[in-house]
Formats: C-alpha cells, sequence, structure tokens
C-alpha cells in the first residue's frame, strides 16, 4: 500500500490540517507495505475457510425473506472515491424510508438479519473488497457521501487510507443504533452527536498508526463481538476532548 504525491492528492486533500497526517503516514512505508500485505494474505485465507459459512448464510437470507443476497451500496473510500460495498442483506426490500442509519429493533431488519448484524457476520462479504483493496481490514468505516461532504479539512485525513471493516470508533461505539434509540430525529443525531465522536477516533488512529497496533484493534474487535465492553475505557466524555471546529462543521 502506498500513498500518493502529494502533488497528486485530489484537491480537496491538499491542506495544512490533512499534510500533518499525511506526514505520519509518509514515515510509516514499511508499516504500509506489511498493512497490505497482510490484507491480502489474510482475507484470500479468511474467504477460503469461511465459504462454507457464507453459503450458509446465503441460503438463510434467501429463505428468511424476499430479495438479493447482498447488499451494494455507494461507499466513499480511499482519495474520495466511490465504490459499492459488499455485505449481507439484512433489512427488507424497498423500504422507502430513506433513513440510512439503523436504530435497536428496527423494524426494516429481518429475523437473520438480527443474528447476523449481533455477531458482526453481515459484514464477512467485506473480506472481498480487502481482497480488491477497496478497503483495509483496520481503518475508517465507509460513508455514504452525503456524511462525507460534511467534513472539515481536517476530517479529508481519514481518507488517505482506504476504508476499513473495523477501526477503534467502530469498537467504542459498537452499540451507536441504542443511542439514535433514544432520538427523534435520528439523522440529525447522527451527524452532529455520533459522527463527531467517531471522526476522532478515526483522526487519533492516524496519529498512532502502526501495523502492530493495528493488529490490537483486530483483536479487540473479536474480543468486543465476544461481549466485552471498551466503552468505559474509551468513550466517555469524548465529546469535552473534540476540537470546536469538529463539532461546528456538523452543525
Amino acid at each position: 500500500m502506498r500513498l500518493l504525491k502529494w502533488s497528486d492528492l485530489p484537491e480537496e486533500f491538499r491542506n495544512d490540517q490533512v499534510r500533518e497526517y499525511y506526514d505520519i503516514l509518509k514515515r510509516k512505508k514499511v508499516s504500509l507495505i506489511f498493512k497490505r500485505i497482510f490484507d491480502i494474505v489474510v482475507s484470500a485465507l479468511l474467504i477460503i475457510v469461511f465459504s462454507p459459512i457464507l453459503l450458509i448464510i446465503s441460503v438463510a437470507i434467501k429463505l428468511d425473506s424476499k430479495g438479493p443476497v447482498f447488499f451494494r451500496q455507494i461507499r466513499i473510500t480511499q482519495y474520495n472515491r466511490e465504490f459499492r460495498i459488499f455485505k449481507f442483506r439484512t433489512m427488507f426490500v424497498n423500504d422507502g424510508s430513506g433513513v440510512q442509519v439503523t436504530v435497536k429493533g428496527d423494524k426494516r431488519i429481518t429475523r437473520i438479519g438480527k443474528f447476523l448484524r449481533r455477531f458482526r457476520l453481515d459484514e464477512t462479504p467485506q473480506l472481498f473488497d480487502v481482497f480488491r483493496g477497496k478497503m483495509t481490514f483496520v481503518g475508517t468505516r465507509p460513508e455514504v457521501a452525503k456524511y462525507v461532504k460534511r467534513y472539515t479539512p481536517e476530517m479529508m485525513a481519514t481518507l488517505l487510507l482506504p476504508a476499513g471493516i473495523t477501526s477503534m470508533a467502530a469498537i467504542c461505539f459498537k452499540d451507536e443504533d441504542s443511542i439514535l434509540l433514544e432520538s427523534t430525529d435520528i439523522e440529525d443525531t447522527y451527524i452532529n452527536s455520533v459522527l463527531p465522536k467517531k471522526m476522532y477516533y478515526n483522526l487519533k488512529s492516524i496519529k498512532k498508526f502502526g501495523f502492530f497496533e493495528e493488529i490490537k484493534i483486530m483483536i479487540m474487535t473479536i474480543r468486543a463481538v465476544l461481549g466485552e465492553d471498551y466503552t468505559d475505557n474509551y468513550a466517555v466524555a469524548v465529546t469535552d476532548k473534540l476540537e470546536e471546529n469538529t463539532v461546528a462543521a456538523f452543525k
């Protein structure tokens, strides 16, 4: 995995705030190389090992409700590029709500979808995206374009690397659907409250970037899926730590 030359970056990246993070990553060339090698080798092995499980899940989805096996949606990845993400479908098709975030107990979620989401099995098809280089194992979770358009100049730094399957932000806010459940305006709460907090961790992760740091996050992800709660240690009072311009950009 390599970074583009500064002069070759899209215009929206070439600002002083992003430059700080770019220079950090530029000094981590070896870690970036190991990161891509790890992505290719491990994603290929997991696709082979999990192929019977992927087949069983596919059949279960078709038997559970009408619609395609996979959910495909345009998301944003490295250098603000669009790609169509692979996920197992967990919702009924054509619900017509237009809402792009989910809450706990969301009636749009199918029976098999509840199980898949609980153990994050709906994310497993993203192994194909990792193998193709559209995503990586550890990185900022891919957002839809309308949320990316609200990014501050500094937040664009999170797109210097491919979108990820997991991240520290994803671990800390793995129960964000419960937070959104209490809101009267789900989209507004996500944009103005949840997303800025997640971006705080995404930016912090770039400053701490390293191959073994990412292995640590992957292990933490597995433990979080199995029930360990990292919220108390990592996500309490994050709002107080956010810079004013970070929060203000979403208002």
